[in-house]
């Protein structure tokens, strides 16, 4: 089932709403660590698994999450590389590993949050309790748990349909308008600004960006210490490219992951809550038929 015909399925009861901001400090994390379930993210292109730096030491308690495996479906070329999971498969693999509907979950990395944040977001999408620790690995400075870590119990996680208010469709996107309403709404891009220009693309098969996108990378969230900007930095930053509200915003990036992040520090800048483009520019450029912008105008 697609992340669209999901969000045309009644909804059923969800849980409560989430209790914890989109982003906790290690500080918070250090006083809470029994009260929460701590989430391993870790994931990167190449290199080393995640599984591999999570065997060499992580939070204690921690559960590695498989972003591939737990966090996105199969690849395909018109849904992008990590399209979202059926509710139904995304409910299995956090029951299976232990995360049941009333748990509080803080998800990290050691790339300051931007993969982390597609399992905190996805669990705020459908009202659990979640956040990103802020700063990630760099930021916890405390003691690791090497090996393979003490497997948590199965717990009942109720699947919820991806809600409507929090995916948008690619023809939502092509239009620039939410089909709820009819509204006209922002496209925000989070990529890199050379991956936004199309100066480079070493992923998906053309360069450039969504017409019409604005470009407010990801990156330039973070401070030089890999921490979350100010409340206030982050407005500015949106502000500058025209965003200073989030209702009916749509968010993307190359495939629908590191976009979780900028949906999560929109929310922390207190602009609101936007939509993720899960297929991202790994669906789009993979249309023929889709228009493609170059340079640093929306276009």
């Amino acid at each position: 089932m697609t992340a669209a015909a999901d969000a045309a399925t009644p909804a059923t009861t969800a849980p409560t709403a989430p209790a914890l901001p989109p982003f906790v400090d290690a500080a918070w994390l250090r006083d809470n660590l029994g009260d929460v379930v701590v989430a391993d993210v870790r994931w990167q292109l190449q290199g080393p698994s995640g599984r591999d730096a999570y065997e060499a030491g992580h939070i204690p308690g921690a559960v590695f999450v498989d972003l591939g495996a737990d966090l996105a479906d199969i690849t395909t070329p018109d849904r992008g590389r990590h399209p979202l999971p059926s509710p139904e498969a995304f409910a299995a693999a956090m029951g299976a590993l232990g995360i049941g509907d009333s748990d509080a979950v803080v998800a990290y990395d050691a790339a300051g949050g931007i993969y982390a944040a597609r399992l905190a977001w996805m669990l705020r999408a459908v009202r659990r309790s979640a956040a990103v620790l802020d700063g990630g690995m760099a930021a916890w400075g405390e003691s690791l748990e090497a090996g393979p870590g003490t497997p948590r119990s199965a717990s009942a996680f109720t699947a919820v349909p991806w809600p409507a208010e929090a995916v948008a469709t690619i023809d939502e996107v092509a239009a620039g308008a939410d089909a709820r309403s009819g509204e006209a709404c922002v496209v925000i891009d989070v990529r890199a600004p050379e991956r936004y220009r199309g100066d480079a693309e070493p992923i998906d098969p053309r360069a450039g960006h969504i017409p019409g996108a604005v470009n407010v990378p990801c990156m330039a969230h973070l401070g030089s210490d890999g921490t979350l900007l100010p409340s206030d930095a982050l407005r500015d930053q949106f502000a500058t490219a025209g965003v200073t509200s989030a209702e009916g915003a749509i968010v993307y990036c190359g495939s629908g992951v590191n976009a979780c992040h900028g949906l999560l520090a929109l929310e922390h800048a207190g602009l609101g809550r936007a939509r993720l483009f899960p297929g991202s520019w790994s669906a789009w450029s993979n249309q023929p038929d889709r228009p493609v912008a170059t340079g640093d105008r929306p276009g």
